[in-house]
């Protein structure tokens, strides 16, 4: 297993969807493997969802939006660490904001946001991928959700891989791989997020991504429940949409 780094954007990760409606978005990620944390009408209407593993805040809005979410006790100095790093925010709170909220923007025109919390919010304590002993791929048994798989990355399309690995270096990331198979692309993970950087016009938006060895029959399992149409698509290799205009990756061992 690979040495991770000490997070230091917050103290709990989420992956962040705007839905126009959360109930049907809700709906959708139940048969998934996931189950609702939690949910609150203020300052918008949301709810979170975890598989054990994964967290993902499901928000109420009409527009179309994703982003790796850093949710932090302290935020004055999370702010001051990314300004230092000579990071400049695409966004801040006003002076009337009740919710303290920084937008960073990357790159490669993706989202990450940190967030003042003052408790109730929690880490899911399942292993992801990366935290996971690598004997252990090969063994559905082993997984925190038993529908999709191991949680792989946040991938990212990037334009220029080293200019995008110095940028999230800078946020206190660590480089855990880098290959060249196909087109080239890295693993990083700042000890709480995993996020895949891929130079590559394969796919356009950052895309939710599970692995399994297991994954054709876990495919096949979503095909009959109706959520998934198989019509030419790999039997274990498969981009599948969600309500909210997003994406998630359920890929074969060795095969995504």
């Amino acid at each position: 297993m690979h040495p991770l780094p000490t997070p230091v954007l917050g103290e709990v990760t989420a992956i962040t969807i705007t839905t126009p409606d959360p109930e049907k978005s809700l709906a959708f990620y139940q048969q998934l493997g996931f189950a609702e944390v939690m949910r609150m009408d203020f300052p918008f209407p949301w709810i979170q969802v975890s598989d054990g593993a994964l967290l993902m805040m499901l928000r109420k809005d009409p527009s179309p939006y994703i982003a790796l979410t850093y949710y932090v006790s302290d935020i004055g100095k999370v702010v001051r660490f990314v300004e230092e790093a000579g990071i400049v925010f695409a966004q801040k709170p006003g002076p009337g904001d009740m919710i303290q909220k920084y937008l960073i923007e990357t790159p490669d025109k993706g989202f990450i946001s940190i967030v003042q919390i003052f408790g109730g919010y929690q880490q899911p304590a399942g292993p992801t991928m990366l935290q996971m002993p690598p004997q252990d791929y090969g063994n559905p048994e082993k997984y925190v959700n038993k529908t999709c798989g191991m949680f792989g990355e946040f991938a990212q399309p990037v334009q220029n891989l080293d200019l995008s690995i110095a940028f999230w270096e800078k946020l206190g990331f660590k480089t855990l791989s880098k290959m060249n198979h196909g087109y080239p692309w890295a693993i990083l993970s700042d000890g709480l997020a995993v996020v895949g950087l891929h130079q590559t016009n394969r796919f356009s938006k950052p895309t939710i991504t599970y692995f399994a060895a297991d994954m054709q029959s876990k495919i096949q399992a979503l095909a009959q429940k109706g959520l998934i149409d198989l019509k030419g698509a790999s039997p274990a290799n498969l981009t599948i949409p969600t309500p909210e205009q997003q994406a998630i990756n359920l890929f074969g061992m060795g095969m995504g």
